[in-house]
């Protein structure tokens, strides 16, 4: 099952009457539902290459799809950047890289700010908004749920 698959069962369940759902292919097997405990569950497939400072990334790099951040809003001054997916954070492109931004940045819409990586493909986060970044909520190599805050941005 490829992540746009997957994208598009939890959009149909987010815009349905339907409360949960779950589908299973071969080993893998996904649960969505609408209950605040209970998140998309996917497994957590390692990518052994990040760690392990390899040619491997590159490669991988290419093969790189831009995905569309979900994004709200807690108060007029701050503006959260949540993951569109589940996977885990890397901070930034390879292992002996800088991270994309750090506290205290100014970023601009559109830019890359981290990466999701789910079922080995690596997912670049994209800015929607100007502004400064304010808090980054995850480490380094952290697993991620869906909808899970990932930046808070200040706004100005």
């Amino acid at each position: 099952m490829d992540i746009n698959t997957i994208r598009k069962l939890i959009k149909l369940v987010e815009e349905s009457n339907i409360t949960e759902f779950s589908v299973q292919e071969g080993d893998l097997k996904i649960r969505i539902s609408k209950d605040k405990e209970t998140k998309v569950v996917a497994p957590q497939i390692p990518f052994a290459n990040y760690t392990a400072a390899s040619s491997a990334n590159t490669e991988i790099q290419s093969q790189t799809q831009k995905a569309t951040p979900v994004v709200e809003s807690k108060n007029s001054n701050t503006h959260e950047i949540k993951s569109p997916i589940v996977g885990t954070f890397y901070c930034s492109p390879s292992p002996d890289s800088p991270a994309f931004v750090k506290v205290g940045d100014r970023i601009s819409k559109g830019q890359v700010l981290c990466i999701v990586e789910a079922m080995k493909l690596m997912n670049e986060i994209e800015s929607d908004i100007d502004g400064i970044v304010d808090r980054i909520m995850l480490e380094n190599a952290s697993p991620v749920e869906y909808n899970q805050p990932l930046f808070v941005i200040k706004v100005e």
